[in-house]
């Protein structure tokens, strides 16, 4: 059986994280205090023990670990509703925060304490909206739906995975594919050798109770590698450079630990990094033709 522990870190991962584990246990119908009613999952598999260890008592804990520098947010898990489902050795706080500062946490604070969907259907529309797997699907390649801003239009796919979940069939995903496949403005190299990578898990979409999304009966996540992000890539660079030339907040990681040349040579990978998506996008001149063969 294969185990997966999760490592939630800084405000934004403790918070994303206790709202994961949220809605994990709410699909596998574990309570608060971590207990299993009927102690059987939803559709009689054990599936869910690979995110959760049981202790002896019966208990489901979250193979999870949460770490800030600063106690305020991981206290809002300790005394939270689902308080009781973590083990207190994995919530691990510090006494003060990084102030946004990478090099206090990474040089200083933190060695002390060290030893990223669409489409989204809110509850108002769900009675008179049910989009369908082609929908959702076309949605996915749709620049507004992107977790990343950068238009995948402009770019060419080196991988695609797409994960369904609910009321999905093959057929239609086969059919939801081949559309999009016919559609020039989405491209893949020419040396990618499937285009897409499909999952389907047939248990519908789980929803916090109270929250302002609505219980639809399929969705869909997708997870892909294209060239367009070389594009926010662009951004960061110019972003950087105007900062950097004159050499804002510098001292303050300076003052931390780092040095100045780091700014430098992170710069060149970042730009050497964009280049290389840069030329796959160029150098795959055939995608156009080659899109068939998928």
């Amino acid at each position: 059986m294969r185990e997966c522990i999760s490592i939630h870190v800084g405000q934004a991962g403790v918070q994303i994280g206790n709202a994961c584990w949220e809605l994990y246990c709410l699909e596998h119908g574990i309570q608060p205090d971590g207990h299993m009613p009927s102690d059987k999952t939803f559709g009689g598999d054990d599936s869910f023990s690979t995110f959760f260890s049981e202790t002896g008592y019966g208990k489901h804990v979250p193979r999870a670990i949460f770490v800030d520098l600063e106690p305020t947010v991981i206290d809002e898990v300790r005394h939270g509703l689902w308080r009781g489902l973590y083990h207190p050795e994995q919530l691990i706080t510090g006494k003060e925060d990084a102030a946004n500062n990478y090099a206090r946490g990474h040089y200083t604070i933190g060695k002390e304490i060290v030893v990223t969907y669409a489409p989204v259907i809110s509850s108002e529309k769900a009675y008179h909206e049910q989009l369908t797997v082609s929908e959702i699907t076309n949605a996915c390649f749709e620049p507004a739906n992107q977790m990343v801003k950068c238009d995948p239009r402009r770019g060419k796919y080196m991988a695609c995975c797409l994960l369904y979940r609910g009321d999905v069939v093959p057929k239609d995903v086969n059919a939801a594919i081949a559309m999009i496949k016919t559609k020039r403005s989405i491209q893949f190299v020419d040396w990618c050798p499937t285009g897409f990578k499909v999952g389907i898990n047939y248990q519908p979409p789980t929803v916090i109770p109270g929250g302002d999304l609505a219980k639809i009966a399929r969705a869909v996540c997708m997870l892909s590698n294209t060239t367009a992000i070389a594009e926010a890539w662009s951004r960061l660079d110019h972003k950087f450079d105007l900062m950097y030339a004159k050499r804002a907040f510098v001292h303050w990681y300076v003052g931390e630990g780092m040095e100045e040349g780091e700014f430098s040579e992170a710069r060149e990978d970042l730009a050497a990094l964009e280049k290389d998506y840069e030329e796959v996008g160029m150098d795959s001149t055939d995608g156009y033709e080659s899109q068939g063969e998928y």
